[in-house]
């Protein structure tokens, strides 16, 4: 499976957790680094918010910025 998302995009996480203390307060995050596809063939991102430091995430936990559709 080929990212669908580029180092420097902006991305939002699509269902973040609610009592999760390192989401964005305006939801927006950086992809800092493409990552390889785990066991079941999914590819990751590190992502970072500023004020938040960086995260993984699949890339079904992320979407595009609305403006950047």
């Amino acid at each position: 499976m080929s990212h669908k998302y580029k180092v420097h995009q902006l991305v939002r996480i699509t269902h973040p957790y609610f009592s999760d203390k390192r989401a964005s307060s305006n939801g927006i995050y950086e992809v800092t680094r493409l990552m390889p596809a785990d066991q079941t063939g999914e590819v990751s991102y590190r992502i970072k918010s500023s004020g938040f430091g960086e995260r993984a995430v699949r890339e079904s936990e992320i979407a595009a910025r609305a403006s950047e559709i």
